[in-house]
């Protein structure tokens, strides 16, 4: 949130709100008019968040986010506080009975000093690297979607889309759209007629392979998104294709988990969605049984960005219904409507 804020600060091209719950809207000061395009990911990961200190070098803390149980016992961590990093071991994970999940909901931590009450901590899987073609770091979802959405907005600046563009970075989705949901509740950030495109890093599968580009995500494991606007990303997409013999994408279910674009349609936006297919989801190495940095495909990535620039550039142009591809059917249909004369 911090970086945010300093991004926003050194361009005067662009405007930050938050709400009293700790989401950030940036908005490109423009001229242009009809409906704004809010590209939309989140700030959070699962983790732990430090609670009392419960021995000299023990740590009582909470745990966020789904990451089985297994994977948590004996893990390396770090805390983050004021004096800087703390290394720790979980101890124990213990799963709360009534969740009916295998997934912690509270760490004990030795530790190797006390920490502050409600510093964060997550697991100690080194800084980020660049290494054959991928990108690996302790966090990519959804930092990847929020770091892509910048990268468009510094494009955008250069050269201004024609209808209105803002980023909506959002909290505690790892906890069921905590932060997504407060924003569609509270109408302090949203506006009803905004085309909601919610970002994501999501488990790649297998019809949805890293290094085929970014993703047209058309639903989640709950719900199909907006059918008109997934269409409109889609010829976008491949408009882009005609000019850019490098640019890459895909259209697919990713049924790996629920993500914030169902959130936005059961509120009523008009919402869609794309990723990048991610590899150790929530830093479970599955092959391994181990932790692991989370990874994406550095191209994937650059696709992602082009496309979110293109669909920006283009929202002017966008109308709901379907119209081009109706007109299209009714052509083949005029054609062949002798076929269906009576014998």
């Amino acid at each position: 949130m911090e970086f945010v804020r300093r991004f926003v600060a050194r361009r005067p091209g662009l405007a930050l709100r938050e709400d009293r719950f700790g989401n950030l809207l940036i908005e490109m000061k423009s001229k242009g008019r009809g409906q704004r395009w809010v590209f939309t990911a989140h700030m959070d990961h699962p983790g732990m968040v430090a609670g009392k200190m419960a021995g000299p070098r023990t740590l009582d803390a909470r745990f966020f986010g789904w990451v089985e149980t297994a994977y948590v016992r004996g893990a390396q961590v770090r805390f983050f506080d004021g004096q800087g990093e703390a290394k720790g071991v979980v101890r124990r994970a213990i799963v709360d009975p009534k969740s009916g999940r295998d997934v912690p909901a509270r760490v004990v931590v030795a530790i190797d000093r006390p920490v502050a009450k409600g510093s964060p901590g997550m697991f100690d899987l080194g800084p980020g690297v660049r290494r054959g073609g991928k990108f690996y770091s302790r966090v990519c979802d959804d930092l990847g979607g929020a770091a892509a959405c910048l990268a468009m907005l510094d494009n955008l600046l250069r050269r201004k889309a024609a209808a209105p563009v803002a980023v909506l970075l959002t909290r505690a989705e790892e906890e069921g759209f905590i932060g997504c949901v407060a924003v569609c509740e509270h109408h302090t950030l949203l506006k009803k007629t905004d085309r909601v495109i919610a970002i994501e890093c999501s488990a790649r599968q297998p019809v949805a392979r890293q290094g085929d580009g970014v993703i047209i995500r058309v639903g989640d494991r709950t719900s199909i998104f907006n059918s008109s606007l997934t269409d409109f990303l889609t010829r976008q997409a491949a408009e882009l294709k005609k000019r850019d013999k490098k640019f890459a994408y895909q259209r697919a279910l990713m049924p790996g988990g629920t993500c914030e674009a169902t959130v936005y349609d059961i509120w009523g936006y008009h919402a869609a969605s794309l990723c990048v297919a991610l590899g150790n989801y929530h830093n479970m190495n599955r092959s391994r049984k181990t932790l692991g940095a989370e990874y994406i495909d550095i191209a994937d990535w650059e696709n992602m960005v082009k496309l979110f620039v293109q669909i920006a550039r283009m929202g002017h142009t966008y109308e709901p219904g379907h119209k081009v591809v109706r007109a299209k059917i009714l052509e083949r249909y005029r054609k062949m409507e002798s076929l269906l004369a009576p014998n």
